[in-house]
């Protein structure tokens, strides 16, 4: 009668595994590691109560194809959730909306086969790829959202994309205070997937 309990209370003891999956954004391109979104989340949580351990799995340049190619060593790490931030570089190199798609669509599949709930990061087009291109890349995300029915947050670069006071240099990759902006808009999402799972873990 002991080992059973023992694993439940090993079970109860363990953090959330959560798997920041994505590109530069993530891998924290430009900022020390301990202001990377990863790290910086990981800390927020934490310090709000969430017993969470946040793996980098961000690589500078991915696109969605590259994401795809390389989910499944990812979910080695077994993780319980998925933050899919991926799609920037595939908007700036104009890739069809439509391959973005499917390549979302198959890491989500790999993600949820293995037993992970998906956090949606959504991405918007830059305008100088024209406003077709932009809109139907822009409804690539909330229609899969919508679709699987996972928790979205809209625009990763929210209150911070294009703004000199947030951005490195290069005008499109966040610095130490545009990463913190970032984690307080997604950290509200993770925190309730975290009570999710607890409950989930608990019975």
């Amino acid at each position: 009668m002991l080992a059973p309990i023992l694993a439940k209370a090993e079970t109860r003891a363990r953090d959330m595994v959560v798997l920041a999956f994505g590109d530069s954004l993530t891998a924290g391109y430009g900022v020390v590691p301990a202001e990377s979104f990863p790290v910086l989340l990981e800390t927020t949580l934490r310090q709000n109560g969430a017993a969470v351990r946040v793996l980098n799995a961000g690589v500078s340049g991915d696109t969605t194809a590259g994401g795809a190619a390389r989910i499944e060593w990812a979910l080695a790490e077994k993780p319980d959730l998925v933050i899919l931030e991926l799609g920037a570089n595939d908007g700036l190199r104009g890739v069809d909306p439509a391959v973005t798609q499917q390549n979302l669509a198959k890491i989500y599949n790999r993600a949820t086969a293995a037993g992970a709930r998906v956090l949606l990061m959504g991405m918007r087009a830059s305008p100088s790829m024209g406003a077709d291109y932009e809109t139907a890349f822009n409804a690539v995300f909330p229609a899969l959202a919508q679709s699987w029915r996972v928790g979205f947050y809209p625009f990763f670069l929210e209150g911070v994309a294009a703004d000199p006071a947030f951005t490195q240099t290069d005008g499109l990759h966040p610095n130490a205070k545009g990463v913190a902006i970032i984690v307080e808009g997604v950290a509200p999402l993770v925190h309730n997937e975290y009570h999710r799972w607890k409950k989930r873990t608990l019975q």
